[in-house]
């Protein structure tokens, strides 16, 4: 139903940045200090493990030259919802337990000034990071197909490698309780040593105006982050930020019960789609 924004998320707008020039210097400098301010002590820090590989900017300015003022302003509302994601889930403390499930898949939430109440999933999963990594980006348009919450996915604009704008329509709920939404993110995929990231945050395109009788949900800061796991690196600490206004005249205790119950999903339905894919991969080898 609800987020489309489960693709992992995407999120909230950032109008096309008036001053352009110097734009990605700038968001380079930013997290660079963002990074080194959450690092801090301790070599247990997981943003200390991705500083240690590279920065979360994987492209040099020079490469980006020929990008447009258009293009420039989708790569720094991308960086810009990396950084306040990563700041976010940073913070330890302030979080409460919304739900735990049995098999140990857990949902937290917290209420930050300007954005809202933000949702966070914690699970482990049976996949290696890189596995994840390409069913959610590289197959992006896919998710349709195996999350039973998202009618379709639609890639609009990519720009470089870890840049792109897309279009999300959720589907119906049952009884039609959340009517049709629809998204468009602006999304910032990286991967840096063996963590990877997905954040996003609602933009404007001009490919897809507001639709008629859909109503234009907004979403982010949001993210994405699969690391491996310390007992076993083969599996995965996925962490899923989540923060969304469905718009309309829905009821909080509403959104915050079916919000969080879809992150529990999403990562059942995620399991399911992995196992498949492995299946397949078997028959195939045959």
């Amino acid at each position: 139903m609800l987020p489309a924004t489960f693709k992992l998320c995407a999120g909230i707008s950032y109008r096309h940045m008036r001053n352009m020039t110097g734009l990605r210097k700038n968001a380079m400098v930013a997290i660079h200090q963002e990074l080194n301010r959450l690092a801090g002590p301790g070599p247990s820090n997981w943003i200390s493990q991705v500083r240690r590989r590279s920065s979360l900017l994987s492209s040099r300015i020079e490469e980006e030259e020929g990008y447009s003022e258009e293009e420039m302003s989708y790569v720094r509302q991308g960086e810009d919802a990396l950084q306040k994601a990563i700041s976010i889930l940073s913070e330890q403390d302030g979080w409460t337990t919304e739900t735990v499930a049995a098999n140990g898949d857990k949902v937290l939430s917290k209420v930050l000034p300007d954005i809202g109440k933000v949702f966070k999933l914690e699970v482990m999963l049976e996949q290696h990071p890189d596995n994840l990594y390409g069913e959610l980006v590289g197959n992006m348009e896919q998710m349709g197909e195996w999350n039973p919450n998202v009618k379709q996915v639609k890639i609009l604009q990519k720009i470089g490698e870890g840049t792109m704008v897309t279009h999300e329509e959720s589907a119906e709920t049952p009884g039609n309780v959340v009517g049709p939404r629809d998204f468009v993110s602006v999304r910032c995929a990286k991967r840096r040593g063996s963590t990877c990231f997905l954040a996003g945050m609602s933009t404007q395109h001009p490919k897809m105006p507001e639709q008629r009788g859909v109503i234009r949900a907004e979403n982010g800061p949001t993210c994405i982050v699969m690391r491996p796991s310390a007992e076993d690196p083969n599996k995965t600490k996925f962490t899923w930020l989540l923060s969304i206004d469905l718009k309309g005249w829905i009821p909080k205790t509403i959104i915050n019960k079916v919000l969080s119950q879809t992150q529990v999903d999403f990562a059942n339905h995620l399991r399911q789609r992995m196992a498949n894919n492995v299946s397949l991969e078997m028959v195939h080898a045959c």
